[in-house]
């Protein structure tokens, strides 16, 4: 790039991050059948007065739709992509010249961050990524100081950890330690990390520890100060959030690294496949956060404003679930784009629907349910477990949107679901002369039978991608 060019983004960047000093990231993830139109999601994003994304991948067609739009961007790099960026400096640079500096041009794309990996010591990997990050992590850098000492400077290289990364021996903060296991590899990344002048990037998710912890009191979820909470020293707890933030102080003041700056990579509440996911509770867990976030308090141990990623922009239904039917319905928007429920990004009360994504084109609207003449619901079921191993069925699990449906309701949930992700086919509401086609919504209450986004030209292998990616993880969840 140009000195002059350089000097250019380098001012743009500098303007930008005055103006979003205290705006709100959001994590853009695309494990989805049918993308939305990126550039008309950037729109949205604009309108409502987000300032910064994060993404998981570099995708082009969202790169590209960024270019200009003074977002601040967090360009992510896959797990699968570590070993050989750690073991290869050339693939480094490769990558850093496709990804990064390749929109660094007058105009471009405000990246402020590389996210080498995401929750590379999640403890479900087993060590997978533990012995890479780090060399991955320094050969992206190297990378970017190749190619500019202005460009290597500005843009800072981290990693997003969950928050397992950390433990407390006891239900108090300030007994906190990063693993046993991972404690050195952590160490040279703190290390790497304060020598680079880059933040400590962690994912907090309270819904988590409420979720999967059937002892866990309930309100020390939210914001509202009625949960039991927990002493510590001279500070008393009063939810889980900044309990699990000063987790993360007092295990990076064990390790010497107390002054890092820490970025709440992910932060959200699912809206459904949980008995606990649903819109009334994601409500009330934003309203706190939001207000939180609005006095500029941080944490009882450590004070000031902290950067925050919503989790996540919209759902994603070939996200894999073996976590949780919930994973695939962390959106504040639904999967059309459309707002699901009243937020105040400002934290003074002032609730309204955001902004939708305009002008998505839709399929038609016709559903496929199961075939009123059917009678027999032992050989329809068969055809639901078929359309439910090959689509999205997690509303009709346990405790979720639709689990209260009479069994043909489900059924047809069903049926419709796999409908829709075929793009309405014709063949695809067969089911062995079980299913048939209706335009009339079959919807009740908070149930919601989808219509499917159309699907342009240039989504089209993306789809075939994102479906193949749905059936391979369906038929390990039934196995």
């Amino acid at each position: 790039m140009a000195r002059a060019a350089v000097l250019m983004w380098l001012l743009s960047m500098m303007l930008v991050s005055i103006d979003i000093a205290q705006g709100y990231g959001v994590n853009w993830g695309e494990m989805t059948t049918h993308p939305l139109p990126a550039k008309k999601v950037v729109a949205m994003l604009k309108e409502n007065g987000f300032k910064k994304v994060k993404l998981f991948d570099a995708e082009p067609s969202i790169m590209d739709a960024l270019a200009g739009s003074g977002l601040e961007v967090m360009v992510g790099i896959p797990n699968d992509k570590l070993s050989k960026l750690a073991s290869d400096y050339g693939s480094a640079k490769d990558w850093v010249k496709e990804n990064v500096t390749s929109y660094l041009y007058d105009g471009g794309v405000a990246i402020k961050y590389v996210a080498v990996g995401n929750e590379p010591f999640l403890t479900s990997y087993n060590g997978s990524y533990v012995k890479t990050t780090h060399p991955a992590m320094k050969n992206i850098q190297k990378a970017l100081y190749e190619h500019s000492s202005d460009v290597g400077s500005k843009i800072k290289v981290t990693t997003p950890f969950n928050a397992d990364v950390y433990e407390s021996k006891s239900d108090k903060p300030s007994d906190a330690q990063f693993r046993e296991n991972i404690r050195d590899s952590m160490v040279q990344i703190l290390g790497f990390l304060k020598q680079a002048k880059s933040p400590f990037l962690v994912n907090i998710y309270p819904f988590l520890s409420l979720a999967l912890n059937s002892d866990f009191p309930r309100e020390f979820a939210f914001f509202d100060e009625n949960g039991k909470g927990v002493q510590d020293n001279n500070i008393q707890y009063k939810n889980v959030f900044d309990a699990n933030l000063d987790t993360c102080h007092y295990a990076l003041k064990k390790e010497g690294y107390q002054d890092l700056e820490i970025v709440i990579g992910e932060v959200g509440w699912p809206t459904d496949g949980d008995k606990d996911a649903n819109v009334k509770l994601a409500q009330k867990f934003y309203d706190g956060l939001f207000k939180k976030l609005a006095k500029g308090e941080g944490s009882p141990l450590r004070k000031g404003s902290v950067e925050v990623y919503l989790f996540s922009l919209f759902d994603e239904n070939s996200k894999s679930i073996a976590p949780g039917d919930f994973e695939r319905h962390w959106g504040i928007f639904r999967y059309d784009g459309q707002p699901k429920f009243p937020m105040d990004l400002s934290g003074k009360g002032q609730n309204q629907m955001l902004k939708p994504v305009k002008g998505v084109e839709m399929l038609d609207k016709q559903w496929c349910v199961l075939n009123s003449d059917v009678k027999n619901l032992s050989k329809a079921m068969k055809e639901k477990d078929y359309a439910c191993s090959n689509a999205d069925c997690t509303s009709i699990k346990n405790g979720s949107s639709c689990s209260w449906l009479e069994p043909s309701e489900q059924i047809s949930y069903a049926f419709n679901s796999f409908f829709q992700l075929r793009d309405q086919s014709v063949i695809a509401c067969n089911f062995n002369g079980m299913g048939t086609k209706v335009t009339e919504d079959p919807s009740k209450g908070d149930c919601l039978f989808p219509i499917q986004i159309e699907s342009s030209a240039t989504d089209l292998v993306a789809l075939s991608f994102a479906t193949g990616l749905l059936l391979f993880m369906s038929f390990f969840t039934l196995m």
